[in-house]
């Protein structure tokens, strides 16, 4: 079973239904699964793709804002034209980003910590996205690999319709300074001369780095990528850093979540505590 396109495919339908019901300004892909690109109002009151709180402190706060600026990489081939602007990657109704940022920016989130406990993150601190990590190369230059979230100690990488965690060539991976020491290479998935997860790999080797613990969150409905962290988590050889990596979904979030960002994630996610 195809359990990214699956996913895809409700989250779609669930977007087209929200967007019709809230009246909301939104643009359907080219293709087969038409997928929902929602649009800002036009004095940027609001943004259906998030919770009017969670938008409102995102467009108060200069770092967060800077995430909403990433251009979809499709925008031009798979939407109608947008004027003015163009359509962004947090657009879209399947953006793993912008469900990361509805539910960390929600000022509810930030005054209670159920969501960060349950995730392993300190109290108090303010969320960073895209952080840029510098993974050490055996050359001595450094690898600024984007991991989606940082708070604290804890790295997050999160997943939500994509296919996998993408794959690299060996001698990609080879290059990093602490490859040999973290991985069993013999027993990390493979395929040929490439070594599959590349993304995990990489958040692993920074956590590693900088002594950080590393959570991979993903949709309960993708037992495909959980399946994918095991086999990498299996790998891992020192035994203090095995102990500082952890898995943990979406729905547990919004178990943890406050209500009004609960019915939020159920209504247009489909994602139930």
């Amino acid at each position: 079973m195809n359990f990214a396109a699956a996913l895809r495919r409700d989250l779609a339908e669930r977007a087209r239904k929200f967007a019709q019901s809230e009246a909301l300004p939104h643009a359907l892909s080219y293709g087969q699964v038409p997928i929902v690109c929602f649009a800002p109002y036009e004095n940027d009151s609001r943004h259906g793709n998030f919770l009017p709180g969670s938008y409102q402190a995102i467009r108060g706060n200069r770092m967060w804002d800077r995430r909403l600026a990433k251009v979809h990489p499709q925008g031009r081939r798979s939407l109608p034209n947008r004027e003015p602007g163009r359509w962004m990657e947090l657009d879209s109704c399947t953006s793993s980003d912008a469900l990361l940022m509805n539910i960390f920016c929600h000022p509810s989130v930030s005054r209670d910590d159920r969501v960060r406990a349950l995730l392993g993150a300190e109290p108090g601190l303010s969320p960073c996205f895209g952080y840029k990590a510098r993974v050490p190369l055996a050359n001595g230059r450094f690898d600024r690999t984007e991991v989606d979230l940082r708070v604290g100690d804890l790295l997050i990488e999160a997943k939500l319709t994509e296919s996998d965690f993408q794959s690299a060539t060996k001698v990609v991976l080879r290059a990093y300074r602490d490859f040999s020491d973290v991985f069993d290479d013999q027993q990390l998935p493979q395929r040929g001369e490439r070594y599959l997860s590349y993304q995990l790999l990489r958040n692993v080797l920074a956590a590693y780095a900088l002594q950080c613990s590393f959570c991979v969150l993903i949709d309960a409905r993708r037992p495909d990528l959980a399946d994918a962290w095991y086999a990498v988590m299996k790998c891992v050889k020192p035994v203090a850093l095995r102990t500082e990596l952890r898995m943990s979904t979406w729905q547990e979030v919004a178990h943890a979540a406050p209500p009004k960002l609960r019915v939020f994630l159920s209504a247009k996610y489909g994602i139930e505590s």
